[in-house]
């Protein structure tokens, strides 16, 4: 397994970035290889992603969210593994740093490729980068999910 991290300063305030960041099927919209993620409840979304030729499909499911502050997510069932945790932390009024750690488990041989060369790496990198253009550029956020998830619940 590996573990990607990145971070961004987003010029937006906090709950902007937050907020924006629950938008999860806007994430196309920034995200390299994202073909489509439907949200199935407040918990679980779909996704299908196509990298390097291959599609997959697979479910995520978010264990903790604590508004303005985190959202930390798994994926269940599939041939894809992954966990990460997303963090937002206020820089000041109008400026948030997002953070992304991500566990992935590469399952094929094209993403095991794809992992050795730093292709996931610099795919997830490009990814925050997008978020933060993209973000700024729409000046805020599509919509909101304000709700908690607790581990366990």
């Amino acid at each position: 397994m590996s573990t990607v991290k990145e971070a961004v300063e987003v010029d937006v305030p906090l709950h902007t970035a937050y907020n924006q960041w629950t938008q999860f099927e806007e994430f196309p919209n920034f995200m390299e290889g994202v073909e489509e993620v439907r949200q199935i409840d407040d918990r679980h979304n779909h996704w299908t992603t196509k990298i390097g030729g291959v599609q997959r499909e697979f479910d995520t499911e978010i264990v903790d969210q604590h508004p303005d502050e985190r959202i930390t997510w798994r994926t269940v069932g599939g041939e894809t593994k992954q966990k990460g945790t997303v963090s937002f932390r206020r820089v000041d009024d109008t400026h948030t740093r997002v953070e992304l750690v991500m566990d992935v488990e590469p399952s094929g041989m094209a993403e095991k490729a794809g992992d050795l060369t730093g292709t996931i790496d610099r795919r997830v990198k490009g990814d925050m980068r997008r978020f933060k253009d993209y973000i700024e550029k729409q000046g805020g956020e599509t919509g909101a999910w304000r709700g908690r998830i607790r581990p366990g619940d």
